[in-house]
């Protein structure tokens, strides 16, 4: 991921370059889509999930911290399940433990200009690895309120640029970090934001052992954590509408993303096959 990063810093004004980049984001689009649907069916089960799942998406339109989505999320949910009755079952299984304790470690980001540090770049990466929560593609979500809104540090391309990277390169989409570590801060960047969004992960993994079974006897823990997992489902719509506008800019990219989305929701086609196509549309168009 440095490598590729250091010939996108190099060559990606080329225009075989930015074509390739302009084929694959409206299928990266696609992909975050079919990921949202998938989840979307397991996830949304009763109409108060959906009345969660809309309000949550609302809230992230008007441009509401990410982290605060999610907490209103599942309070929301937590309120609805005792009120009728604390012995409630719960509506769906708990996630990890993990998911619970990123969602009691965040802080809302603050929208202000900082300058670019190691130290600053790191934080930021440590402070999302213990936060994100739900499918990785939330993780988008967060970079873009992190490394956009709050510290000025990326723009709307290069985030779909380093996002469009992450999917044609082996790996989670959190290896996105490197990319951007790198675009920020260099060699040093790359390593450093890869270690920090990383380490949460394995850090609360290790000690939440024996605190999940009793996290699965839990009514409230179980409604909130539900409430929870919808917010982050409508961080994704609200992420994916956002980054959609920066990657659909003609009728060209518009077929890529729904020639792609059909693909992918009929046919299940393997999203690297998917990526590899749409890059050699755009290498050809452009």
């Amino acid at each position: 991921m440095t490598l590729i990063a250091t010939v996108y810093v190099r060559f990606g004004s080329l225009p075989q370059v930015a074509g390739i980049l302009y084929g694959i984001k409206p299928a990266v689009i696609a992909i975050i889509l079919q990921a949202l649907w998938n989840l979307s069916r397991t996830a949304i089960k009763t109409k108060l999930l959906a009345g969660i799942g809309v309000i949550a998406v609302a809230l992230s339109a008007v441009g509401l911290a990410p982290l605060i989505v999610l907490a209103i999320a599942g309070i929301v949910a937590c309120a609805a399940i005792w009120s009728k009755g604390r012995g409630a079952a719960a509506l769906l299984p708990i996630p990890r433990f993990r998911r619970l304790s990123a969602l009691l470690l965040g802080t809302p980001a603050v929208t202000a200009t900082v300058p670019v540090s190691l130290v600053g770049l790191f934080l930021s990466f440590l402070k999302i690895g213990a936060i994100v929560f739900g499918s990785g593609y939330v993780l988008l979500a967060f970079l873009r309120a992190e490394f956009i809104e709050h510290l000025h540090w990326l723009t709307e391309k290069q985030l779909i640029d380093a996002v469009a990277v992450g999917q044609f390169t082996p790996g989670p989409v959190f290896t996105t970090a490197t990319f951007i570590g790198y675009l920020v801060a260099g060699i040093p960047g790359a390593v450093l934001s890869t270690i920090a969004i990383f380490l949460p992960g394995f850090l609360l993994v290790a000690s939440s052992g024996s605190l999940i079974p009793k996290l699965r006897q839990s009514a409230t823990a179980s409604a909130i954590l539900d409430g929870v997992v919808v917010g982050s489902l409508a961080l994704m719509a609200v992420v994916a509408w956002q980054l959609g506008r920066a990657s659909v800019i003609d009728w060209i990219t518009l077929g890529i993303l729904v020639i792609s989305t059909a693909l992918l929701l009929r046919f299940r086609i393997n999203s690297a096959w998917l990526i590899a196509g749409a890059g050699l549309i755009g290498w050809f168009v452009r």
